[in-house]
């Protein structure tokens, strides 16, 4: 099945070399431009895309407001924001506005395609380390949208346990032997709870646990 992916960066030539390394791939098809957040939105609600790789930065609607304004209109595309700088508060903002992933722009063709692949299939590109230095870093500095811990209540006490253990960067093996459950006991858990509070992905839960203060940033290790 081909990938179908819309590129939104507000510099041509960068939207160019983004279309010629996916559309080299024969799973992998550019199906729209954008050349800021208004129109990122625009052409992601006309072509339906899997994917969206967004820049951060861009005239008119910047990438983080474009994202939210995607997911807010229930737009399935998994968005991937690209940005130069490697763990800043715009990528942790970013992934607070619902995108599933951040690239650097100076990764891999290789590796952008199959980055592209792995968000398509619903699965995380950050790995649970990343997410969670990243969560510690900047939870506690910028301004949330202050969810309640009320928005937890939904869910069972065995799920706010996979919750909080997926928030502190177990996988579901480690969780499984935490817990003494099965690994795909600890899948149907991690379903249940996407489901139930309406998220896109396990990198939306693990923000929505900070959010939330289920679980807190730990201080820097000195």
């Amino acid at each position: 099945m081909t990938v179908r992916v819309v590129v939104a960066d507000d510099q041509e030539l960068i939207r160019a070399g983004l279309r010629t390394v996916l559309d080299a791939r024969p799973d992998l098809s550019v199906v729209g431009e954008a050349a800021d957040g208004v129109e990122a939105v625009a052409v992601a609600t006309r072509t339906r895309p899997d994917v969206v790789l967004m820049d951060v930065r861009m005239p008119r609607r910047d990438g983080i407001a474009a994202t939210r304004d995607l997911v807010a209109a229930g737009n399935p595309a998994r968005v991937v924001m690209l940005t130069t700088f490697d763990l800043d508060e715009h990528v942790y903002a970013a992934l607070r506005a619902g995108a599933s992933a951040f690239l650097l722009k100076d990764t891999r063709p290789a590796d952008l395609a199959e980055a592209v692949r792995v968000v398509a299939r619903g699965e995380a590109l950050l790995a649970p380390t990343v997410t969670r230095r990243l969560l510690d870093r900047y939870a506690d500095r910028l301004p949330a949208p202050a969810p309640s811990a009320d928005a937890l209540a939904v869910l069972t006490a065995r799920e706010r346990e996979v919750l909080t253990l997926t928030a502190r960067a177990l996988s579901n093996a480690e969780i499984a032997a935490r817990l003494h459950l099965s690994t795909a006991t600890v899948k149907t858990h991690v379903s249940a709870i996407l489901t139930k509070l309406g998220l896109r992905d396990r990198i939306q839960a693990v923000v929505l646990a900070y959010d939330t203060g289920l679980v807190r940033p730990e201080p820097p290790v000195r």
